[in-house]
């Protein structure tokens, strides 16, 4: 969500896509790439609950160990090792060690790093032709010309030529399956 309403921002269309449009392709995003864990999730933990062959915290215990899994590929060492220390834990021997409620803040900020990393590599071609045009414009003397009107539709050419879209869902998938 994060990457996609800054794309907006970095594009200079900050409505278009509408936000329940950029909240809706994040979900499915986060569906998609979460499918294998939340199956595995099912199969070991919630289906046999059902089923009666365990109780809730048998299910729970059991089933927190893919979503871990699943975080600790995704977490930065150093996000980790802050939160250790915040919450003045021991340092652990090894994954089985730290909660899940350390777990689980340091994913989110390690995710939120990789995001901004993100939003930073999509706008510098933006920002290069916003500079483009203002300079075209001052140089012509159009200073009172605002060089949004003129770079938006060279912008939206650019992303369309590149297929923004394909680009941008596809290393925001990658990003999570390395």
């Amino acid at each position: 969500a994060v990457v996609l309403a800054s794309l907006r921002t970095a594009i200079g269309v900050p409505m278009l896509p509408p936000n329940q449009v950029v909240v809706g392709l994040a979900l499915f995003l986060s569906f998609f790439v979460m499918a294998p864990t939340l199956k595995q999730m099912n199969d070991i933990a919630v289906q046999p609950y059902l089923a009666g062959d365990m109780d809730i915290q048998q299910a729970v215990s059991v089933g927190v160990n893919p979503l871990r899994d699943f975080m600790f590929k995704q977490v930065g060492e150093r996000d980790l090792a802050l939160f250790v220390y915040l919450s003045g834990n021991a340092r652990p021997q090894s994954t089985v060690d730290i909660p899940t409620y350390v777990l689980m803040p340091a994913f989110i900020i390690s995710e939120l790093k990789i995001a901004f990393q993100m939003v930073f590599i999509i706008y510098i071609p933006f920002l290069v032709i916003d500079i483009v045009i203002s300079s075209a414009l001052m140089s012509m003397g159009m200073v009172m010309l605002p060089p949004t009107i003129i770079s938006l539709p060279f912008k939206l050419l650019l992303f369309v030529m590149v297929d923004g879209w394909n680009l941008i869902v596809r290393n925001l998938v990658l990003s999570f399956l390395t």
